[in-house]
């Protein structure tokens, strides 16, 4: 051990989370229609699997691109040699436009202010690097996606203090929140450098309102902050109200050229909106010349690759292809949506009203025994281990208040899907709800209708052990 890093010894990954746990036991069980029936259904991964067809006819209606040809000449050579980091310009300036139609063209990207990565988690670990030092904190709301313990601090060093988001409210971020989040990282002596939204939410699957942003921009001009908005499932609204991007606020409150404005950094990727994490592709937007030149300088480290690029920048070009690839997706994540939402019911359990992403926030608090993270994580287990269905538990996105999942739908068939939500319509059915006393029925009753939790999840860095740190 001496002989290693202690990064490389450390337990700071965060690969123990329940949230990576529940994968580690889907692999060892997958579930397959005919090989495997009584495997485990995977919905805790959010892909998109729901579009895969629209993508594959262009492909067959595209050969050039997809041999990497040019005008019927192979040009696999030119794509094969080395490429300047700051990426092709014909794939900067594919993905600006596409970014900007995500939003229906109300703001448009400057190519220029484009960084490429290697998928989204490279795009925000590349942004602490730039924006925080070892030991300086950035504030999250919760519940937010687990990987961020990962992303944003394993290699970084930066430390996570939590906007405490409740249930009340439909877990919407207001001005108290903000304030008590950034006195408790003083008290524990951090720095504030930012605030990290996801927008659309990950998990909640809704937007962010424009009263939000406002509190938002409001807050870090007054602390003389960064704001970082992953808007990574900008293209997956599919009801109103519609998808709000923090470049619109800023356009809408005349921020640009201001100070504010180059202190906003907007993440964005392809693995959602297109279905494809596999081809590794995110960006950065930064107002902040510095920025964007310390983030290219970087971005070395985890490049795109060249044929990716090429084939990309074809795709994203043809506008009637991403204008029907847009619309279509929406419709079928909506249809799936609603099919998941009335599956749950079918069963007596329901989920926050979401209007974006590919998952639902799911209240399962009526089922728990106790109303402790405690209760949560055996509620967890006999869902992974006798329901046989993978889904996220709400400590694992450090919600504070117990009870609650996320459980994904757009990463499988419907009939996967009816499957699934047939099992855990047996589950809440089964003898295990039936034997219980009535007044424990009656508590458990009550328990749902709490607003406010007073149990709060070990989320702060002061409450970790040594080595959690």
């Amino acid at each position: 051990m001496g002989l290693l890093s202690r990064k490389a010894t450390c337990n700071t990954h965060g690969q123990d989370s329940s949230y990576f746990l529940g994968w580690e036991e889907y692999e060892k069980n997958p579930y397959d229609e005919i090989k495997n029936p009584n495997g485990i259904i995977q919905m805790g991964l959010a892909e998109n699997q729901l579009s895969f067809d629209l993508i594959e006819s262009w492909l067959d209606k595209n050969p050039d691109a997809a041999n990497f040809q040019r005008e019927g000449q192979s040009i696999f050579r030119e794509l094969a040699l080395f490429q300047d980091y700051h990426g092709l310009p014909s794939f900067k300036n594919a993905m600006a436009d596409f970014m900007s139609e995500n939003r229906g063209n109300r703001v448009s990207f400057d190519p220029k202010k484009l960084v490429l990565t290697a998928g989204a988690t490279s795009a925000n670990e590349t942004l602490m690097f730039c924006l925080a030092d070892p030991g300086d904190a950035f504030l999250l709301p919760t519940p937010y996606y687990p990987g961020f313990d990962r992303d944003l601090k394993w290699r970084t060093g930066v430390e996570i203090v939590p906007i405490q988001c409740t249930s009340a409210n439909g877990f919407r971020i207001t001005k108290s929140a903000l304030e008590e989040a950034y006195e408790q990282a003083q008290k524990l002596n951090l720095k504030v450098k930012g605030v990290l939204i996801t927008n659309p939410s990950n998990p909640l699957g809704t937007t962010t309102t424009r009263s939000e942003l406002n509190h938002l921009l409001d807050f870090i001009s007054r602390k003389n902050i960064h704001l970082i908005s992953d808007e990574i499932y900008s293209g997956t609204v599919f009801t109103s109200p519609g998808f709000i991007s923090v470049m619109e606020v800023l356009k809408e409150k005349k921020l640009e050229n201001t100070d504010v404005f180059k202190r906003v950094h907007i993440v964005y990727s392809l693995s959602k909106d297109l279905g494809l994490p596999g081809f590794r592709v995110g960006v950065i937007y930064s107002n902040d010349d510095i920025v964007v030149a310390a983030a290219t300088k970087m971005s070395s480290f985890g490049l795109i690759s060249s044929q990716t690029q090429y084939l990309l920048s074809a795709l994203l070009s043809d506008k009637n292809f991403t204008k029907n690839y847009l619309k279509e997706n929406q419709i079928r994540l909506k249809n799936r949506h609603k099919k998941l939402v009335a599956g749950l019911e079918a069963a007596g359990i329901e989920c926050l009203k979401s209007n974006a992403g590919l998952f639902c926030w799911v209240d399962m608090r009526h089922l728990l025994t106790s109303n402790t993270f405690e209760a949560e994580i055996e509620l967890w287990k006999k869902i992974v281990y006798e329901v046989k269905l993978n889904i996220s538990p709400g400590s694992s996105c450090h919600c504070n208040e117990p009870g609650w999942f996320r459980v994904c739908f757009a990463n499988m068939s419907e009939e996967t899907l009816k499957v699934a939500l047939n099992r855990l319509k047996m589950f809440v059915d089964g003898p295990s709800s039936t034997t219980r006393s009535q007044s424990e029925h009656q508590r458990l009753k009550s328990l749902r209708k709490m607003k406010v939790s007073n149990w709060v999840f070990r989320l702060s860095f002061h409450d970790r052990e040594p080595e959690e740190r």
